[in-house]
């Protein structure tokens, strides 16, 4: 009796994530003013490693993982870098979402960041997403 290797799905909050990061670099790519800008190299890196983890590619998983660990950690360190004497801008934050416009204090603002750097290591380091990749190891994301 041979043994058929279970077929996994897609976890959703992986789904959910790979969401995220695709509209993220769609509307980062359609705000870049020119495309020598390194916010274009990110966006199109986050696209190519959307497209890897549709094609369950070892290597992305590294990816996603090095990539939330690295928002998580510059994420915690935003209060630090915005907080510079030299730079400092004093009074709260006026956030614009289409119709909706708030004015909310900068901790609000640096906790929300952090809750969500939080939550994408959370998603990345789950037993799940392990398992929606490959078990061999392959680093190369377009094979």
């Amino acid at each position: 009796m041979t043994q058929q290797p279970i077929a996994t799905k897609l976890p959703k909050r992986l789904a959910g994530l790979m969401l995220v990061y695709t509209f993220a670099s769609i509307s980062g790519l359609m705000a870049a003013k020119t495309t020598s800008d390194l916010g274009v190299m990110m966006c199109l890196l986050s696209l190519l490693m959307v497209i890897a983890i549709m094609g369950r590619q070892k290597a992305a998983l590294y990816m996603l993982r090095g990539y939330s660990v690295l928002q998580l950690g510059f994420y915690s360190f935003l209060p630090v870098i915005m907080y510079d004497p030299d730079n400092l801008v004093a009074g709260p934050t006026t956030v614009d979402f289409g119709v909706f416009q708030a004015v909310v204090s900068d901790w609000i603002i640096f906790s929300v960041l952090i809750f969500i750097g939080i939550i994408q290591v959370w998603i990345s380091f789950g037993a799940k997403v392990k398992a929606w990749f490959k078990p061999k190891v392959n680093m190369n994301i377009l094979s």
